[in-house]
């Protein structure tokens, strides 16, 4: 099997273990249905024209059938879900429709007080309307011959909903929803939508979720990166929501390095993510991008633009940007030279705040996909200014593939990043480990 296959592979076994960037073609309405690489994007994910002024305020919801789901006496288990539409900011400033999932846990919660709420916020998924995480819980595996999307991050979900903690799922700005490309890695985009779920879940009526009820954050990969943003963010943008932990697995902090590092891997697709996001942001950027995009390159950023993990994984393998540029420079030697480009990313750039509240940051000592080295360079940043921070090094061989590298700490540490959110949200306190952290790999 080749090895990019082997990797697909060993994606859908554990889901099955669980049981030139391109907008829309058409401007949508709410009956339109958009269809993505075979699929029908229900119509539910079409933003309405006009969207609440509140942030965090729903728009819609309905229910949301989970795939892996049993009855149980008083419901179904692990719980019951409800599909959301809520109002966000991005960026820019401007006002945006985010997509996402609520789940109401069967089990009771046992550590005291009124049941918490989690906030996860998924690793990378794609950047097709198709690849949405919440509707990743409705469909864990889709493969129809033209797309191949898993809902990996179900077993994070359940883990928690398992433990009678609440859990609310950010599709992210233009990933589900249908108006607008998703912002990959857009810190501030993905930072909001985090916490906007959380009002959003706040308000959805029939929960118990209350005003008391402690809240924290679970991203690993992109999302780690959204939830340390978010942790960073909170204290201006969300003074009404008060974290009692972060959890941030191989953030993505510095995107200088972490274009360098996907460029030619196993994920090269996230590069062409990557530009399209920046150009879905700050579309000023595009006659510089489009200056040095070949034929081949802008292509490749159109088929990108439409595709899950798995699609990206069978066709952009270990491409390298090199093909993509009319020069033959890699992308980030573009970026490099460009210094509107630098400022760019340099704004997208986390560990210039303080994060509220303890945060565990935990990455793999073998990651070179989202590198091992800039992840430890957040937790260096946050110690450097007071923040409590447990980092926790994940000690793993080379297998050899860098998705391997990055996907195994992920597994690995997974319980025990949960039990460290669930204690913060019993209400015990964290012990930052930053005393530690200069003889910590």
């Amino acid at each position: 099997m080749p090895a990019p296959a082997r990797i697909v592979a060993a994606a859908v076994t554990a889901a099955a273990c669980l049981g030139v960037t391109a907008v829309p073609a058409t401007a949508t309405t709410d009956t339109d249905a958009v269809i993505s690489r075979g699929v029908t994007i229900p119509t539910f994910y079409n933003p309405p024209a006009s969207l609440p002024t509140a942030n965090g305020a729903l728009i819609r919801s309905e229910p949301l059938p989970l795939a892996l789901s049993l009855p149980g006496v008083d419901g179904p288990l692990p719980g019951t879900a409800t599909r959301l539409m809520y109002k966000s900011t991005d960026s820019n400033g401007e006002p945006v429709a985010v997509t996402g999932a609520y789940i109401e846990p069967a089990a009771a919660w046992k550590g005291g007080g009124t049941r918490p709420l989690v906030a996860v916020a998924p690793g990378t998924m794609g950047q097709g309307d198709q690849c949405a995480a919440s509707l990743g819980l409705e469909h864990p595996l889709r493969l129809n011959g033209q797309t191949l999307s898993v809902g990996y991050e179900n077993l994070a979900v359940y883990r928690l909903l398992a433990r009678g903690i609440a859990v609310v799922v950010t599709d992210y700005a233009g990933l589900g929803a249908t108006d607008r490309l998703h912002t990959y890695v857009n810190r501030a985009d993905e930072a909001h939508a985090v916490l906007d779920a959380i009002r959003a879940a706040r308000s959805l009526p029939g929960t118990s979720v209350t005003a008391d009820s402690r809240v924290a954050l679970f991203g690993y990969s992109q999302g780690g990166g959204a939830t340390a943003a978010a942790a960073e963010l909170q204290a201006a943008y969300a003074p009404d929501v008060t974290l009692a932990g972060t959890y941030s697995g191989a953030p993505p902090a510095d995107l200088a390095e972490v274009t360098k590092a996907i460029d030619g891997s196993d994920l090269a697709g996230a590069l062409g993510w990557s530009v399209n996001g920046f150009l879905q942001s700050d579309p000023a950027l595009r006659p510089i991008v489009d200056s040095y995009l070949n034929a081949a390159g802008r292509a490749a950023l159109a088929d990108l633009s439409t595709m899950c993990v798995g699609d990206a994984l069978f066709a952009y393998n270990s491409v390298r940007s090199t093909a993509w540029t009319t020069d033959g420079r890699p992308i980030s030697d573009v970026i490099a030279a460009e210094p509107a480009l630098r400022a760019f990313l340099a704004d997208q750039r986390i560990g210039t705040r303080r994060p509220a509240g303890p945060v565990r940051l935990a990455t793999g000592t073998s990651d070179n996909l989202v590198p091992h080295a800039q992840s430890r360079r957040l937790a260096v940043d946050w110690c450097g200014k007071g923040a409590d921070v447990t980092y926790k090094p994940v000690v793993l061989p080379d297998v050899g593939r860098a998705l391997l590298n990055h996907f195994a700490p992920l597994l690995a540490d997974q319980g025990e990043a949960i039990s460290w959110l669930t204690a913060r949200l019993k209400g015990q306190p964290a012990t930052s480990t930053c005393s530690a952290l200069p003889s910590q790999p």
